[in-house]
């Protein structure tokens, strides 16, 4: 298991702060996705930007900005979305926001394999859990994630770690590859 060592502390940051302002937007929101730019490219390429945003060379340092993408089709899962993107070369990285609901381990025998079911088995079960993941990823091959639990709905509560949703940053991974076809 990577440890805190292992941990990029501008796409730490970045998921974070995509973190909290989501958390500012409440429950129930769609799936997000957001590219993640080296905050010193906007401050040179861009800098009326970069001055409205409140950026200059001392915060750019170090930092990735996230870009919040158009908003994703809601009847398309965004495990599918993913799949079929890549980013252009001036994205350092990339980060998703999806909701789900987590069952407990002693559920998995019992999930239908209907899809349909297997969504109102999940949405009934009694040991179930809404979650929001922010996961990110770069093209160094960092990752970072962050967890809020509906039920602990508090900043002091959010979990982060390196490799919390191994799937999705796969997902992430795919959508960073320069040789995709």
């Amino acid at each position: 298991m990577p440890d805190e060592l292992d941990v990029d502390p501008a796409l730490a940051a970045a998921v974070l702060e995509i973190e909290g302002h989501v958390a500012g937007t409440g429950w129930d929101q769609p799936a997000r996705l957001y590219s993640l730019v080296e905050t010193a490219r906007i401050v040179d390429r861009e800098p009326a930007l970069a001055r409205a945003m409140g950026l200059d060379e001392a915060a750019a340092a170090g930092s990735l900005t996230p870009v919040e993408q158009d908003q994703l089709r809601p009847d398309q899962p965004l495990e599918q979305v993913l799949e079929t993107i890549s980013w252009p070369d001036g994205v350092s990285g990339c980060a998703a926001v999806v909701e789900r609901l987590v069952l407990p381990p002693d559920a998995d025998g019992q999930v239908p394999d209907d899809a349909v079911e297997a969504e109102r088995f999940a949405r009934e079960h009694p040991g179930r859990h809404e979650v929001r993941i922010v996961a990110g990823a770069t093209r160094a091959g960092s990752t970072y994630c962050a967890l809020r639990l509906r039920a602990h709905d508090d900043d002091q509560s959010v979990v982060a770690g390196v490799d919390l949703v191994p799937a999705l940053l796969q997902l992430l991974r795919v959508t960073l590859e320069e040789d995709q076809e």
